[in-house]
Parts: C-alpha cells; sequence; structure tokens
C-alpha cells in the first residue's frame, strides 16, 4: 500500500506541482531566485501536501489516487480546517514557484490549476463522496468549509 501511496504521490500532484513548474523553468532557462520569499508558500505547501498524503493512508487506509481511494473519510489533520488541503497545498506550491522566479506564466498556471480544481470539487468529488459517505460526509460537510471560507 504504501508503494501505491509513493507513486500516486508522484504520479499527480508531483506532476502538477513539481514536474511543470521545473519544465517551465528548464524551457525558460530561468534559475535565478528573484523572491526567496515565494519559497514559504513554495516549501508549506510541499509539507502540508506530504502531511495530507500520510493522512490518507493512516487515516483513510487508502491513497490519494482515484484508482486507490482510501477505504475511510479522511477528517484529520488539516482535513479538520477543509475539505481540500490538498488541492490547497498544491496551489501555494504553484503560487510559491511563480513569486519565488518571477514568472507570470506560472502564476497564471497556478490560477487555472485552482479554477480546475474548484470544477473537479464541485462537479466530481463532492457528489461522489457525498454517495459514498452520505450521512458522515453530511455531518463533515457542515463543520468543515470547501476552502478555508
Amino acid at each position: 500500500m504504501f508503494v501505491r501511496a509513493l507513486l500516486a504521490f508522484l504520479a499527480l500532484p508531483g506532476i502538477v506541482a513539481i514536474a511543470v513548474p521545473l519544465g517551465w523553468l528548464w524551457a525558460s532557462h530561468h534559475t535565478e531566485v528573484l523572491q526567496p520569499l515565494g519559497m514559504v508558500p513554495l516549501v508549506g505547501g510541499l509539507l502540508a501536501l506530504l502531511w495530507c498524503v500520510r493522512d490518507f493512508y493512516v487515516s483513510g487506509k487508502g491513497t490519494l489516487a482515484p484508482w486507490a481511494p482510501p477505504d475511510h473519510l479522511v477528517v484529520v489533520g488539516l482535513y479538520r480546517y477543509t475539505r481540500n488541503p490538498m488541492y490547497v497545498a498544491v496551489t501555494l506550491v504553484l503560487l510559491g514557484w511563480a513569486v519565488s522566479f518571477g514568472l507570470p506564466g506560472l502564476f497564471v498556471y497556478a490560477i487555472a490549476v485552482a479554477v480546475a480544481f474548484h470544477l473537479r470539487v464541485v462537479l466530481g468529488e463532492e457528489p461522489w463522496l457525498a454517495r459514498k459517505y452520505a450521512e458522515e460526509w453530511e455531518s463533515y460537510t457542515s463543520r468543515v468549509p470547501r476552502w478555508f471560507w
């Protein structure tokens, strides 16, 4: 199960939050950090993402991958504050890349990814979770906001 969780992490948020920005930096021949403060959301987002992956594995008994989802609704850790901490974390990482390296294209990419996450949550994940977890999901959504508001 741990290998599956690791592969899911590398395949999903790893591509969106790490591989694409690194490819962008490589293609633009941009290697100088212009704003070190951007490293705060970048590193914070990566740590939050790893925490969420751990909670999926330990508490949920599954992975973040759609092909191996958790057996249990994950409501611990950062999931006590937002129903979508992984998406928030990936967005923070992307914004951190954009600020750190001063690349407007990465900022636009971060916003586009955040919009895509929102649509995925509203149109796909939440209806599926409501069917799968029924009353537990309803109770959870009454206590915890989708994002932070």
